[in-house]
């Protein structure tokens, strides 16, 4: 009996040890986490911080003056058979048309 008892208590020392290392392992696992965290949204801050500072001086007037204009957009007719052009594609993709379909509508928007 002794001997069970003291087998008992060895394997409730083992197992108290095994659970509170892995618990400080774990901490301070968690920690150093945090902490990186914690770097990466303050590198994180100080980029936008640039970017920021840097938006008003290229946006002032006259800052950039080989700054290329945005692009003008379609006009309405070129937009409703770009948009026509996508929805076949999809309707393609998703096998709701076959290719000679596709082609004979794709024919119908572009002639």
């Amino acid at each position: 009996m002794p001997r069970l008892i003291r087998s008992v208590v060895r394997t409730a020392a083992i197992a108290g040890t095994a659970t509170a290392v892995s618990s400080r392992v774990s901490r301070r696992q968690s920690g150093r986490w945090a902490q990186q965290d914690q770097q990466q949204d303050q590198q994180q801050d100080q980029q936008q911080a640039q970017q920021q500072a840097q938006a008003p001086a290229a946006a002032a007037p006259g800052a950039a003056p080989d700054s290329v204009p945005p692009p003008m957009p379609p006009d309405d007719d070129m937009g409703r058979k770009i948009d026509r052009l996508k929805e076949l594609g999809e309707l393609k993709a998703q096998g709701l048309l076959t290719e000679q379909e596709f082609a004979v509508e794709k024919q119908k928007v572009l002639g």
